[in-house]
């Protein structure tokens, strides 16, 4: 039986983390903590994990565009990373951009996402864009409400839900949809 007091210890503190630009050489370990999410989880719809070389082909072309891609590190390995791509290819979407947050999910419930998030965001404010998109998988059971809460307590509002569009590991899914402006928005137009 647990003391009543038990509850009162303190927690030992988690060493901090630190955000930067993602490199090539962290592509391997965002493949892993990105492989894992395919295989056990229902974030990602893909349903078999990309090759790392998919995976360098991935961060290139996010790179290429010049977005942010950023990671979490401590010690020296990658405990998360998020990075913003085009929301929608077609040239109107052009001041559109969709987040894409991972962590790795034995960090899960540090802060992290949350970190990487509010920098991504800060990080797109300064570009050309006007409006980032989330899309974020929930299913009944309550998976994707922490990724809702943290998306909304930087801003995000929720702006729709399809239901039911997805399905993996035998339990459809939801993706609710999610925005926040960046910068000045639809008040002036793009220069």
């Amino acid at each position: 039986m647990t003391s009543p007091t038990a509850s009162l210890r303190p927690v030992a503190a988690r060493k901090p983390f630190t955000l930067r630009d993602a490199t090539a050489s962290d592509v391997a370990a965002i493949h892993a903590i990105y492989t894992h999410h395919v295989l056990h989880g229902r974030a990602s719809f893909e349903e078999v994990p990309p090759t790392v070389d998919d995976m360098r082909l991935r961060f290139a072309e996010v790179r290429r565009k010049n977005l942010p891609y950023l990671v979490a590190e401590r010690d020296g390995a990658v405990l998360g990373y998020a990075y913003a791509s085009a929301y929608r290819t077609r040239s109107a979407y052009r001041f559109a951009i969709e987040d894409s947050i991972y962590v790795d999910h034995r960090c899960v419930g540090e802060g992290l996402g949350q970190a990487l998030l509010a920098e991504l965001v800060a990080r797109c404010e300064t570009g050309p864009w006007r409006q980032m998109v989330a899309v974020i998988a929930c299913t009944a059971s309550g998976e994707g409400a922490g990724s809702l809460a943290v998306h909304e307590r930087l801003g995000f509002r929720t702006v729709g839900r399809l239901e039911a569009v997805g399905f993996k590991h035998g339990q459809w899914i939801d993706t609710v949809l999610m925005q926040r402006v960046l910068g000045t928005g639809a008040n002036t137009l793009p220069e």
